[in-house]
């Protein structure tokens, strides 16, 4: 049986391709963005493709979106939450409502989508399905000039980890957060937000110029990052959370050897703070 995918911000970069990745390999795509009149993919038609109208910020579009795939298609196998944004400047150069619109569509937008979901997987028959939340290297370390940014994939990545152990197993709900590092789509191009005015003790830094110069010159291929989204997709045992790109892969292990280093240099200080005679439960 075909699964349906239904995969948020479709119209260009990851969403894009992994349409296309999903239809290539005979599943069933539901494609939504805020403009749905402008997707346009090979191969489709009335049994393997449908378009919908998602601003991931509004509830009734999420819960429109999710009745209309299911009136069609019976019910959703894969949700991949992959509309998001980026923002880039240094954090006192950003205005409060920078701040907010971020953390609103690539956090509050994602768990909106997340929780509507969970219950429709929960609740079809058989039910499950995995939900793959696409955040970023970035939601691993903090990146100069991407303070919020950072912090909306971090919550994303917490946020998604605590929720792999609520759910029921018997629901048969699974999690997997895909970090991608530098790929050549249009976030670090058009679709970046920059900040209004800048601070003029930050001259030593000019986020619009460094993310100019680094567009078109990442390590990943768009393409082949959808490729491996729709292998993790279709695995029966999806990993929590999995770095995809060279320089992502790169970046992880240098957090991981880091975070060992640091723990371990501390562990004296991190163990004194137990009451005295304390004995962990069995």
């Amino acid at each position: 049986m075909p699964r349906v995918f239904f995969i948020t911000g479709t119209s260009t970069g990851f969403g894009f391709h992994l349409v296309e990745e999903v239809l290539a390999h005979g599943d069933i795509a539901v494609a939504t963005a805020r403009k749905p009149e402008s997707l346009n993919f090979k191969g489709t038609n009335d049994k393997n493709f449908l378009a919908l109208k998602l601003d991931v910020t509004k509830n009734e579009n999420i819960d429109s979106a999710f009745k209309s795939a299911l009136d069609k298609f019976g019910r959703i196998d894969v949700v991949v939450n992959n509309a998001g944004y980026g923002l880039s400047g240094v954090f006192e150069e950003l205005t409060e409502q920078q701040v907010r619109t971020q953390m609103e569509v690539n956090f509050f937008g994602l768990t909106r989508v997340t929780k509507k979901a969970m219950e429709v997987m929960r609740e079809q028959k058989p039910s499950g399905g995995l939900i793959q939340q696409v955040t970023s290297i970035g939601g691993q370390r903090g990146v100069p000039t991407f303070s919020i940014y950072c912090a909306s994939k971090w919550a994303v990545e917490g946020f998604t980890e605590a929720l792999s152990h609520e759910v029921k197993p018997e629901w048969g709900i699974k999690f997997t957060c895909v970090e991608p590092g530098g790929f050549r789509t249009d976030w670090a191009g058009r679709s970046m937000s920059f900040p209004e005015k800048r601070h003029p003790a930050y001259d030593h830094i000019d986020a619009k110029k460094q993310m100019g110069q680094r567009h078109g010159t990442q390590a990943g291929d768009p393409p082949k990052g959808a490729k491996a989204m729709y292998e993790l997709a279709v695995m029966k045992d999806p990993p929590l959370r999995v770095v995809i790109g060279s320089d992502a892969y790169k970046a992880i292990l240098g957090k991981i050897e880091a975070y060992g280093e640091n723990y371990k240099k501390y562990e004296k200080i991190s163990n004194s703070t137990d009451v005295d005679g304390y004995k962990p439960p069995s």
